[in-house]
């Protein structure tokens, strides 16, 4: 926290300190925003405000669980209570400087979390008679190896072409993107490379629980996210084709995810606007975001459209991405004050 712990409760909009406004520590990726959503909606309910339609604020927790908690249980348990037109989430709002232009990236889709895990078959022996085992560890390194190196073909979604446009000006061929964003600026290319195919990352593996035992069995956990629209049963022919015949087993975990919204709506002519006013000469651009929020069930549920945008211009991008899930995690108190603001801003501009 780069902040004076005097100022952690200093109203944002008077300048008072205030007993009810709490702006401590937080977690970049969730509680920072959950905060500045009861602020503002607090702050709303407080000065009379009243909207075009319902307000609804959602505190759901455990996206990362998965099956029947949080967002999936609230959209079939209790549908009438979270459906919305518009939902704003996180997942983006990060300001950017890419070639001297400021930009605030917003989430508009997520790719699918669809791990899958490999079960490579040998023969266990003891470790002191190696042949007379047949060692799936052994066999499994390959595979590792290949997964870890390969690059799909790229593609240009619209969230990618969104993000070109506002950057380059422009749309190169799919297989130029990375050198082109590479030459104007590193960090435009860093955002881009993940969003623009399928991402294979060995992740976990177990095999014997004892050193002087062979294992003949491996089990190996690929964290694989799928770009919105592919599916496991897409990708997994390539995956095959890639790892070759073998003596192993493979299988999806899980889908979670794979979702977006348009981009020509009321919701991102709020953003936009806010962003304008905010910070003149900025600009928002679309993206995809790399990993996955519980977005995805309202737009399965309802027809959502879902932003993930949460704005954060005191504490550089570069360093936020790197710490979250990290050492240290944290967010900086001048970013929860211009959350609110921005929170409050689209709650007004809506009808």
């Amino acid at each position: 926290m780069v902040a004076d712990p005097a100022e952690w409760s200093r109203d944002p909009w008077s300048g008072d300190l205030a007993d009810d406004h709490v702006w401590g520590r937080g977690a970049l990726d969730m509680k920072n925003q959950v905060a500045a959503s009861a602020v503002a909606i607090a702050s709303l309910a407080r000065e009379g405000f009243e909207p075009a339609g319902d307000l609804v604020f959602i505190a759901s927790a455990d996206e990362e669980v998965g099956k029947n908690y949080g967002l999936q249980w609230l959209c079939e348990a209790h549908a009438d209570a979270v459906r919305v037109d518009y939902c704003v989430n996180e997942g983006g709002g990060e300001r950017v400087e890419i070639a001297g232009t400021p930009i605030y990236l917003c989430a508009a889709a997520e790719k699918m979390s669809a791990p899958f895990r490999l079960e490579v078959h040998g023969r266990s022996g003891h470790a002191s008679m190696p042949g007379i085992a047949d060692n799936a560890l052994v066999k499994t390194a390959p595979l590792i190896e290949k997964l870890a190196a390969y690059r799909p073909q790229a593609t240009i979604g619209p969230e990618v072409a969104g993000f070109l446009d506002v950057v380059l000006g422009e749309q190169p061929p799919a297989d130029e993107v990375l050198a082109r964003l590479n030459a104007l600026d590193p960090l435009a290319a860093e955002i881009v490379e993940p969003l623009l195919a399928f991402t294979l990352s060995p992740t976990m593996i177990g095999g014997s629980e004892r050193r002087n035992v062979i294992p003949g069995r491996v089990e190996l956990v690929v964290d694989r996210r799928l770009l919105p629209g592919q599916t496991p049963d897409d990708v997994d022919p390539i995956v095959r084709e890639l790892l070759g015949p073998g003596d192993y087993d493979l299988e999806t975990i899980e889908r979670w995810g794979g979702t977006r919204s348009p981009l020509d709506t009321a919701l991102w002519k709020a953003i936009a606007e806010w962003v304008g006013e905010t910070e003149p000469g900025a600009r928002v651009a679309p993206l995809c975001c790399a990993g996955f929020t519980d977005s995805h069930w309202l737009r399965d549920a309802f027809g959502t459209v879902a932003y993930g945008f949460f704005p954060m211009k005191t504490m550089a991008a570069e360093l936020a991405s790197r710490l979250i899930h990290s050492a240290d995690e944290r967010t900086h108190v001048d970013d929860l004050a211009l959350g609110v603001d921005f929170l409050r801003h689209v709650a007004r501009s809506l009808d």
